[in-house]
Parts: C-alpha cells; structure tokens; sequence
C-alpha cells in the first residue's frame, strides 16, 4: 500500500509540472522555470520516498527480527549516503577522465615521449570513482 501511494504521488509530482510547461508551450510562452521545478520536484521527490520507504522497510524488519543493529531512519539515510558516494564519485571520474585522457591524446599526438606522465594522470582521476566505492562500503559497515 505505501509502495502504491509513493508511485502515484511520484506522478502528480511529475505529471503537474508537466502540463503547465505544455499549457505555456500551447501559449507560445517558455518553459524552462516549469521544467526546472519539475526537475527539482522530481529529484526531491526520489530522496524524500527513498528515505520514507526504507524506513518502514526497516522498521518492518525491527519488528519481526530479534537483534536489530541501528534504527530505521539511520539505515534508510545509510543506504541514500552510501548510493550518492558511489554515484556522484562515479560521475566526477568520468568527468575527469574524459578531461584528462582528450588532454593526454592530444598532448601525446604532439610528443611521444609524455605517455607514462599522461597515463598516470589518468589514472588519478580514475580514482576518485574508487574512493567513492570506499566510502560507500565504509557507511554501509557501520549499519
């Protein structure tokens, strides 16, 4: 039931601001304040029915099991920290390899010399992903 009342409260978050951008669309006016809000809404959304929902998972678990480790809001905001350290690690590596690895190409296009310094750099940036992984199975051992 509250897997159901989350889903259709995703799609009035979602569908409302739609339709005011189609109806300033329609009328020849922007929709790009619209669009940002439902973007915001959206986005807002996930994390507050994200959090909601592994709660009462957890605390349905509490219940039932015997042992319980933490509380139901820590787990659940355990579990949103640990997926934004992997996510948000992970785009910020991918954003400093593709700068760092056109900038090693080109440079090494110039001087062949330069591949190992080039290479290295890379690999710098590769981890930044890694200690977002790190973090995030730091969080979830202390659950």
């Amino acid at each position: 039931m509250n897997i159901l009342l989350a889903a259709i409260a995703l799609f009035l978050v979602v569908a409302v601001p739609l339709a005011v951008i189609y109806r300033r669309a329609k009328n020849g006016k922007r929709g790009k304040a619209p669009l940002v809000a439902d973007l915001c809404c959206f986005f807002g959304g996930i994390a507050f029915f994200s959090v909601y929902l592994f709660t009462q998972s957890a605390e349905a678990a509490e219940a039932t099991a015997t042992t319980a480790a933490s509380g139901g809001m820590a787990a659940g905001l355990g579990y949103i920290a640990s997926a934004l350290a992997v996510g948000l690690s992970g785009i910020g590596g991918g954003i400093a390899v593709g700068a760092s690895a056109s900038a090693a190409l080109g440079a090494l296009s110039e001087n062949d010399s330069i591949l190992g310094k080039s290479l290295i750099y890379v690999g710098l940036a590769e981890g930044v992903a890694l200690y977002g992984l790190l973090i995030a199975f730091m969080i979830l051992t202390k659950l």
